[in-house]
C-alpha cells in the first residue's frame, strides 16, 4: 500500500498549459535565455518583414536609458479591429497567442509572400518574457494603443482620430524585457548593430537607425545606415584581406515562365570574394532572416560554386595530373554574403539558425551555377587565377591525406569483396553505410557521392552478439565484413582499441523504415555497443532516416508540383495537413508507402537519405542512460535468459507500441 506521503497520479493530476504559459515554464524552448537579444529581434523582424512585402522605408531602435527597447517602423500598421473568428483586437491577438500571425497565408493575396517571421510565436514570446509592453499603431486615420504586463493586457485597447500632421501609418513597440528569464538584461551592443547593418544592406534604400539613451544625456548616440550598393559594398567593407580576383555577385528570382520549377519570386542575391590568406566572411540570410548556423541555402550556393569551377577547371584542361577536386577546395576560401528568398522556409527551431528546406539547396545552385561558368568565360584571366588556387587548396589536402596513409603503414587486412569503399582517405569526411539487402545496396551505390560514401550491404538480419565471446566472433561473415571494413578490431569497454585503422569518420546503420528494418537497427547498435563501444562513445556511430512515405502533391496556389517525404505516419499526417493549408483539396495527392529500401531508386534514395545537406542522421550515444544503465536495458532486450523480463515489459508497456502490420 503506498503511504499518505506518496504523490496521487490521477486525471487531476495533468496539467494543461494555456495562453503564453509554455513560454514562461521553459523560456529555453522558445529563445535563446543568455540575453533578450533574440525577443527585441523578433519586432525588427516584423518591421523588416513589412520593408520586405515593399510597405516601409524606416526602420529605428531606440535603447532607453530605463532598459526598455523600442522598435518603430512606417509599415501598414498591425490590424486593431476585432478579429472574425475569434472577436478580440486582432494586435491583442498577435501578442497574446501562440501561433498566430499573418504569415502562414503564402498564396495569393496574402498578407506577407515573403516573410522571415514564420512560426507565429514570435512577438507573442517577447510579450510572455517582458515586465511591460507597449503598442502604439497607426492605421486608416486612427491610432491605437495597447499595454501588457507579464502576457496580460494590463491596458485595453484605445482607440482615437489621428491629429493633422500625424504620422498616417506604422507600428512602435516597446518592450521591458524580464531580468527573470534572462542571464542578463542588457543587450550585446556589437550583435544588435552588426544585426541592424545587415538588415540595411539586405534592403537597399531602406534607412535603418539605432539610438541610445544615456543618462545624463539630453540627445541620444544615434548611428544611421543605408546603403544602395547592396551586398558588394557590405563585403568589401568587412573583408579582413583583399580579395584575389574581382567580386563574383549577382542575383536571380523566379519570374512567372519559372514556376514550373520554384514559386515566383522565389531566388537569392550573393556576392562571392576568394582570397589566398586570412580569416573567410561568411553571412547568409533567409528573408532577411540571419542564418548562423547555415542550412540548405549555404549548402546550394557551395553546390553551384563547385560546379561551375570544376567545369571551367576541365573544361580549359587545367588540372595536373593525379589532382581530384572536391567542393571544399573551392569553398574553403570563399567568403560570401548570401540573401535567399524562400515562399516557405523551414527552419531548425524556433530561433532560426539554420535553414532546413530542401529545395533550397537547388534553388540557390541552379542560380549560381550559371552565372559563375558565364562570369569565368567572360572574364577567363581571372577563371585561370580562381582555378590556380582551387587546384592548390587540393594538393595541399592530398598531400595531409598522404603523411596520414603512410603512418598506418601496410600491414592492411584484404577488405570485404562486397565493399563499395570510397575515394577520399580523409577520416573527417569519409562514411560507410551497412545497408540491409543487396537490392537496397545497388541503389545506395549509384546514388552516392563516391569520393566520401562507401557502401557495404548485409544480406539478411545480423547475429544477436550480446552474448557472442569475443573470439568467436568473425565466425559470422557479415560481423567480420563490418569490422574489416571499418577498420578496428572488436574490443571490450575497458580496453584501449588501436583506432589508427579506423577508415570511416561515419558509420551509418541504413535499414528500412518499417518494423523489420528497425529489428535489423537494434542487432547492429548491439554488435555496436557490445564489442565496438569505443566507437559509440566518440560518436562515430550514426542511424540513417529513410522516408517511409513519399506524397506526390499536386500545384497549389504559388507552390509547384512536389514530392514529400515523410518519415512516418505522424509526419505524414502533418504533411497532408500543410497541403490542406496551401489550397490542396483531399484526394489530389498520391501517397507512395516504400515497403523497402529496394524500391527507392538511386536519385530519391541521394535526395532523402544519402545527401549531407537534405538527410537526417541520428548520432548514437549512451550518455543520456550511462553506461551501465544501457548495459541493463540491452542485457534485458537482447539476453537470452531474459524471456521473463521481455514479457513483463511487453506486458506492461505493450499497449503503447504502434503495430506496423
Amino acid at each position: 500500500m503506498p503511504s499518505s506521503k506518496t504523490p496521487r497520479y490521477e486525471e487531476a493530476s495533468i496539467r494543461v498549459l494555456k495562453g503564453l504559459e509554455p513560454v514562461k515554464q521553459r523560456p529555453g524552448m522558445y529563445t535563446r535565455t543568455d540575453n533578450p537579444l533574440h525577443v527585441v529581434q523578433e519586432v525588427i523582424d516584423n518591421a523588416a518583414d513589412e520593408a520586405l512585402a515593399g510597405f516601409g522605408k524606416r526602420i529605428g531602435v531606440t535603447l532607453h536609458a530605463d532598459g526598455s527597447v523600442s522598435v518603430d517602423d512606417d509599415g501598414r500598421g498591425i490590424p486593431f479591429g476585432l478579429h472574425p473568428d475569434e472577436g478580440v483586437p486582432v494586435v491583442e491577438i498577435v501578442f497574446t497567442r501562440l501561433h498566430a500571425g499573418g504569415k502562414f497565408d503564402k498564396g495569393a493575396g496574402g498578407a506577407y509572400s515573403f516573410s522571415g517571421g514564420l512560426h507565429g510565436v514570435g512577438v507573442s514570446v517577447t510579450n510572455a518574457l517582458a515586465k511591460k509592453l507597449q503598442v502604439t499603431v497607426w492605421r486608416d486615420a486612427e491610432v491605437a494603443t495597447i499595454g501588457f504586463a507579464g502576457g496580460d493586457v494590463a491596458q485595453p485597447l484605445g482607440r482615437r482620430r489621428a491629429q493633422p500632421g500625424e504620422r498616417r501609418h506604422g507600428t512602435q513597440v516597446r518592450v521591458w524585457p524580464d531580468p527573470k528569464y534572462f542571464d542578463g538584461v542588457e543587450l550585446p551592443k556589437h550583435e544588435l548593430t552588426h544585426l541592424l547593418r545587415s538588415k540595411a544592406v539586405l534592403m537597399p534604400g531602406v534607412t535603418v537607425t539605432l539610438s541610445v539613451e544615456k543618462s545624463g544625456q539630453k540627445e541620444p548616440e544615434v548611428q544611421t545606415w543605408l546603403y544602395k550598393g547592396g551586398l558588394r559594398d557590405y563585403l568589401l567593407q568587412s573583408l579582413p584581406a583583399e580579395p584575389l580576383i574581382p567580386l563574383f555577385e549577382g542575383e536571380h528570382y523566379a519570374g512567372e515562365g519559372e514556376t514550373e520549377n520554384f514559386a515566383e519570386g522565389e531566388g537569392a542575391a550573393w556576392c562571392v570574394a576568394f582570397t589566398d590568406e586570412g580569416a573567410v566572411l561568411r553571412e547568409s540570410y533567409v528573408n532577411l532572416i540571419p542564418t548562423v548556423a547555415g542550412g540548405t541555402h549555404e549548402a546550394g550556393l557551395k553546390d553551384g560554386l563547385f560546379a561551375a569551377v570544376k567545369g571551367f577547371i576541365e573544361m580549359h584542361a587545367l588540372l595536373p595530373k593525379g589532382v581530384k577536386l572536391m567542393s571544399d577546395d573551392v569553398f574553403s576560401r570563399a567568403s560570401f554574403v548570401l540573401s535567399a528568398k524562400v515562399l516557405d522556409p523551414q527552419f531548425q527551431g524556433q530561433i532560426k539558425e539554420r535553414l532546413n528546406s530542401r529545395d533550397a539547396l537547388r534553388l540557390v545552385s541552379s542560380y549560381v551555377r550559371p552565372a559563375l561558368e558565364l562570369w569565368l568565360n567572360q572574364h577567363v584571366e581571372v577563371g585561370r587565377k580562381l582555378a590556380e588556387l582551387v587546384i592548390r587548396q587540393a594538393q595541399v589536402r592530398q598531400r595531409a591525406a598522404q603523411k596520414v596513409e603512410k603512418k598506418k603503414g601496410s600491414g592492411v587486412a584484404v577488405l570485404p569483396g562486397k565493399l563499395t569503399d570510397c575515394e577520399s582517405r580523409d577520416l573527417s569526411r569519409n562514411e560507410v553505410f551497412l545497408v540491409e539487402g543487396d537490392s537496397a545496396g545497388g541503389s545506395a551505390k549509384m546514388g552516392r557521392d563516391k569520393e566520401t560514401q562507401a557502401v557495404l550491404p548485409l544480406r539478411g538480419k545480423v547475429l544477436n552478439a550480446w552474448e557472442v565471446e569475443r573470439d568467436l566472433l568473425f565466425r559470422n561473415n557479415e560481423i567480420h565484413d563490418i569490422a574489416v571494413a571499418i577498420g578496428v578490431d572488436p574490443h571490450g569497454p575497458n580496453d584501449a582499441p588501436d583506432l589508427s585503422g579506423l577508415r570511416y569518420g561515419k558509420v551509418c546503420i541504413l535499414s528500412d523504415a518499417d518494423v523489420d528494418g528497425s529489428h535489423i537497427q537494434v542487432l547492429l547498435l548491439t554488435l555496436f555497443f557490445r564489442h565496438f563501444p569505443t566507437l559509440v562513445e566518440r560518436g562515430h556511430v550514426y542511424i540513417a532516416r529513410p522516408p517511409l512515405y513519399r506524397v506526390d502533391a499536386p500545384a497549389r496556389g504559388r507552390k509547384p508540383a512536389a514530392k514529400i517525404y515523410a518519415l512516418d505516419d505522424g509526419e505524414l499526417e502533418a504533411a497532408l495537413d500543410k497541403l490542406r493549408k496551401e489550397g490542396a483539396r483531399d484526394g489530389s495527392w498520391t501517397i507512395s508507402r516504400f515497403k523497402g529500401l529496394g524500391e527507392m531508386n538511386a536519385e530519391q534514395l541521394w535526395e532523402t537519405t544519402l545527401n549531407p545537406d537534405t538527410r537526417r542522421l541520428l548520432p548514437v550515444s549512451f550518455a543520456a542512460l550511462g553506461f551501465d544503465a544501457t548495459v541493463k536495458s540491452l542485457n534485458r532486450l537482447m539476453g537470452k535468459g531474459e524471456a521473463a523480463a521481455r514479457r513483463e515489459l511487453m506486458e506492461l508497456r505493450g499497449d503503447a507500441v504502434e503495430v506496423d502490420v
